[in-house]
């Protein structure tokens, strides 16, 4: 499948925003709510997280066991979600600014679209039916009907061991990007979490990690260059700073970097 790019290159932006959904978006991964509240529990998903993270298990299978051991029909689902997800209580503030300024958002979730839009639309208003969203979706099983008991399964994005790669929806950006002449080539940045965010973590000029979560761990091991968030104010910050030329993602990386270890080596001397 491939992404249509021009929609958000059109008005030559200076910055594009990719951001996971769960948890990062929201204050609560919806798809292990479902997991832990409908379906097979907190223990065996959280195992399945780690295994993942470990290379032991393909993202794609362990969220297919995840959505497969959810029985409940499929618009209830969606009611369960809609009551009792969150939405980071920044987040609207920061999407309204960058409707404002012209920077488009562009989710990109190994979640599913109906759920994801149906929390956009509910958690932030009408505004949320504009935000672009790159997902997996939902299909109905051979001869059921989501609407009814285990009648409905995990439509993925593409063939990858992801299920959806995020990092293949933002690489046409950044090829169509290099095309452009050198002034005019819009920042891509990117926010997330956790480990289907693990794709998508080199692809972007400037990584928002979320503070004490998998994707920090993994860039740590991995070396990618992050800066750590805790909730949509800090990204929106140092947003505002790089959209008026105060600071670039360099410097803004490079901080976040000495951030990291220094309070790595306080949490050292307090052990």
């Amino acid at each position: 499948m491939t992404f249509d790019t021009t929609h958000a290159l059109k008005g030559n932006p200076k910055c594009i925003f990719f951001t996971d959904f769960d948890g990062t978006i929201t204050l609560r991964d919806s798809n292990d709510y479902l997991t832990d509240n409908l379906g097979f529990g907190y223990e065996k998903r959280r195992q399945g997280n780690i295994d993942i993270l470990n290379g032991n298990l393909s993202f794609r299978d362990g969220f297919r066991d995840m959505m497969n051991s959810v029985k409940t029909p499929f618009p209830e689902c969606i009611k369960e979600l809609n009551a009792n997800i969150k939405l980071d209580p920044h987040f609207r503030e920061f999407y309204m600014w960058t409707r404002k300024v012209g920077v488009p958002v562009i989710v990109l979730s190994s979640g599913m679209q109906p759920i994801i839009r149906s929390l956009l639309v509910h958690l932030i208003g009408p505004e949320g039916e504009e935000i672009e969203i790159g997902s997996n979706d939902v299909m109905d099983r051979p001869g059921r009907s989501r609407n009814e008991e285990g009648g409905w399964e995990i439509k993925f994005h593409d063939d990858s061991h992801f299920g959806h790669d995020k990092s293949l929806t933002i690489r046409p950006y950044a090829e169509a990007i290099a095309k452009m002449p050198e002034n005019d080539r819009p920042t891509l940045l990117y926010a997330g979490d956790g480990v289907s965010d693990l794709s998508a973590a080199k692809e972007t000029d400037l990584l928002f990690a979320k503070k004490g979560q998998d994707l920090v761990t993994y860039c740590e091991r991995e070396g990618v260059p992050f800066t750590i968030f805790e909730d949509f104010s800090t990204i929106l910050a140092k947003l505002k700073d790089i959209y008026s030329g105060k600071t670039s993602v360099r410097k803004v990386a490079a901080e976040g970097a000495k951030e990291f270890r220094e309070e790595g080596s306080e949490a050292e001397t307090t052990k």
